[in-house]
């Protein structure tokens, strides 16, 4: 059992999300809370209503409206009232969303922190202000939107009022939530098309949009504030967001702890273990890795440094375990969602190709555990309950609704359905653990859902305006086309140039964010580069002067032969000599090979096509969690540091040290078919990744079950690096080979000198 405070032993009204900084209005007593409390069960229920549960209520109440006569006035047009709530378009979705979250926002987030009990009542009232004007501005335009179509996209005076009261309140919101880096960011988003883009020199310069049309593009367009992303925010974030809350106020949290601390609590390095196992598990569940920090961290730091690891050590475990739980499926802090709508690749198949990725990257914290506990003799405890009691007393409250969510995904139901219905079953299960869910239950589960989904609602919302912006003036074709041209044609160079562009990003940004920018910015290019290296120019060059040697050019080549020299069309129709045909092909310009290529690779198997876009969607997703635990700003190893008084900065090193892994599968994701290829290929990248990982932690450390001599650190770096080399068969048997028998040496060493 865990020395925590159980879910059943909770306050009624527990709103504060985990992390929050100081300053935040605190909402557990009084008038004000109970008004949080019961908008925050409002909003959570509209969006199950109009995610999940609307059309089978509808189905409910009419069908027995109809075997009841006497109810049918009554149940009919509440059903079919139900039904429309689930049918709402993108537009007063998204809206009805901002405008909830806004007011909750305003409630949760003051304007300023103010010291004297007057102060904070204007403030109140003014935050009260904002969040309803907001709210109204909201229903106010869903409500003017046909008329300013038939104005011809047209602005009246209060629309313009509401239009601003909107765009200013996601920009305030936003500052109240992340800091001034994202306001910063969109008023210069906004303003580039309608003030200073035109005055710029260079590739970046852009004529010039009214204030009208960026402004109605802003809130109406499919990537404005109520556009794509928005959509996302309300259907696939919140209600697995909710699922999380769901499972958290169920006691699934304290199962997954119990749970750890029984599988791995035992072995060498046991309390580091479970770190590591408890976040991969609270992965599954949470959308934040600072939340992820604090709840399981408030277990892990402290058990970790009595059993004699290092704070900074025990900080950086736990740091670098909660940035992997973004990666652990199915929730992906968000980002899966935002990958499948990006992509139109099905979420079920991202969630299934990340699973084993993410069980590397924390295979490869604990190897640096085990390690540290070896160097140290931290032995594992002796003490606590086994994994069947556990899993007896707490386990159907996590393993049922994991096992409805994805059984309804795999049946083929949507996310949001399928997290709806995994919502009940986890009211169901929760029947079968001692922590039974009643009515207090439920409702302190939609607040948790809905108070831990403010800051990712506002931001998510207020991205919107960064994103309108990138695909109104075309400035993501230039940033990909100068990654391609930065890149020279090499993968590698445009993974390196997105990881900076993903670190510096990351020091303002939150991760989803940092994720949504660099992929608008950067994965088309990435994905061409990919596509270079699946089918490279050489194989395109002489696959088409074996067509012309045959007289049997692709017609879609054909163009560009006749566009660079009329006059060969009469060579191309007929067989010709090896050397006619090399000789005709060199005289193209490269910009016309250029676009042959481009044609070439267009006619790849769209599944080869659609590889190359989750590649590198998930090279960039996996590069933007640096920021968690990248010095100079790395909040999650600040969290944890300060849970374990350890010094942020050096604790920060060490939880980037920890996290290698998000470096290392990038360069695989890119370079093999570890997200695309076969089941057999995916389980033998699955095995090179893990001792590659396991190779270089090694050589990093210089120890393993003994100290490494340096000429055995430099085999392990050398073998660790060759079994990333893409495509290389022998070459990565005969690394894994070396990286074994050294680690093997290693271990046979210690036990002769023990």
């Amino acid at each position: 059992m865990t020395d925590v405070v159980r879910a059943e032993e909770r306050p009624l009204i527990d709103v504060g999300e985990a992390g929050d900084p100081p300053g935040v209005r605190q909402l557990a007593r009084g008038p004000l809370g109970y008004s949080f409390f019961v908008l925050a069960i409002i909003v959570s229920i509209f969006h199950v209503i109009a995610n999940a549960l609307g059309t089978p209520i509808e189905r409910g109440l009419v069908a027995l409206g109809n075997d009841v006569p006497a109810l049918a006035p009554v149940l009919i047009p509440t059903g079919h009232w139900f039904g429309d709530l689930a049918t709402l378009s993108t537009l007063t979705l998204c809206a009805a969303h901002f405008a909830g979250f806004a007011l909750l926002c305003a409630l949760r987030y003051p304007l300023k922190h103010c010291e004297t009990a007057q102060g904070a009542r204007i403030v109140l009232v003014i935050d009260i202000a904002i969040g309803l004007a907001i709210a109204l501005s909201c229903a106010g335009l869903v409500m003017s939107e046909n008329a300013i179509y038939a104005r011809g996209v047209r602005l009246l005076p209060q629309e313009w009022v509401m239009a601003a009261i909107v765009v200013l309140g996601a920009i305030e919101l936003t500052r109240r939530t992340t800091g001034l880096i994202i306001p910063v960011l969109i008023v210069i988003a906004v303003t580039y098309p309608t003030m200073w883009g035109s005055q710029i020199p260079g590739v970046f310069r852009f004529a010039g949009l009214s204030v009208e049309t960026v402004t109605f593009r802003s809130i109406f367009s499919d990537e404005g504030m109520f556009g794509t992303i928005a959509q996302i925010s309300a259907t696939y974030v919140f209600m697995f967001i909710l699922f999380g809350a769901f499972l958290v106020r169920s006691g699934a949290g304290d199962f997954i702890v119990d749970l750890a601390r029984a599988a791995a609590g035992r072995f060498t390095g046991g309390p580091g273990f479970v770190a590591v196992l408890s976040s991969c598990l609270t992965g599954t569940i949470s959308g934040s890795a600072i939340a992820n920090t604090v709840s399981t961290g408030v277990i892990t730091i402290p058990l970790m440094k009595r059993s004699g690891f290092p704070a900074r050590f025990a900080a950086g475990v736990e740091a670098a375990s909660s940035t992997g739980g973004q990666l652990m499926p199915p929730i992906m802090g968000a980002g899966a969602f935002v990958m499948a709508s990006y992509t139109q690749i099905a979420y079920l198949d991202i969630v299934a190709v990340a699973l084993l990725p993410a069980i590397v990257y924390f295979a490869s914290v604990a190897f640096f555990v085990r390690v540290e506990a070896k160097r140290n003799g931290i032995v594992g405890g002796t003490e606590g309950e086994n994994v069947w009691t556990v899993l007896k007393r707490g386990g159907p409250s996590f393993l049922i609704p994991i096992v409805v969510l994805i059984g309804l995904l795999i049946y083929g139901f949507t996310p949001t359905y399928a997290a709806g219905f995994a919502i009940l079953a986890v009211i169901v299960a929760s029947w079968i653990t001692p922590g039974r869910m009643g009515v207090r239950a439920v409702l302190e589960a939609l607040v948790l859902g809905a108070s831990n989904m403010i800051t990712t609602a506002v931001l998510l919302i207020a991205v919107g305006l960064i994103v309108n912006v990138i695909a109104m003036t075309g400035i993501g074709n230039t940033f990909s086309l100068m990654i391609s041209d930065w890149a020279g044609g090499n993968v590698l160079v445009a993974i390196v140039l997105i990881a900076l562009a993903s670190l510096v990003l990351g020091m303002g940004l939150p991760v989803t964010a940092a994720y949504i920018v660099l992929a608008t910015l950067s994965a088309p290019a990435l994905q061409q580069l990919i596509l270079s290296n699946a089918m490279p120019t050489s194989a395109i060059d002489a696959d088409i002067i074996a067509q012309m040697v045959a007289g049997h050019l692709d017609a879609a080549v054909q163009p560009f032969f006749l566009l660079a020299d009329p006059s060969s069309l009469m060579a191309l129709s007929a067989p010709m000599s090896h050397e006619q045909a090399v000789e005709l092909y060199a005289k193209l310009p490269p910009e016309v090979l250029d676009q042959i290529y481009a044609t070439a690779r267009g006619t790849l198997d769209p599944a080869v096509i659609t590889g190359a876009l989750l590649s590198a969607h998930m090279v960039i997703f996996w590069l933007s969690q640096d920021s968690n635990v990248t010095p100079p700003v790395c909040l999650t190893a600040f969290a944890a540091a300060a849970i374990a008084k350890s010094p942020p900065m050096s604790t920060g090193l060490v939880a980037w040290k920890l996290s290698k892994g998000l470096y290392l599968m990038p360069v695989m994701f890119a370079f093999t078919p570890f997200l695309t290829g076969t089941p057999l290929e995916m389980g033998l990248l699955f095995v090179v990744a893990l001792i590659a990982v396991w190779g270089l932690g090694a050589a990093i450390e210089g120890y393993f079950e003994a100290p490494i001599p340096w000429y055995g650190r430099i085999g392990l770096f050398a073998g660790g690096v060759a079994l990333l080399y893409p495509g290389e068969w022998l070459l990565n048997v005969a690394a894994a080979a070396v990286v074994i028998g050294l680690l093997a040496l290693n271990a046979v060493a210690s036990r002769r000198t023990a």
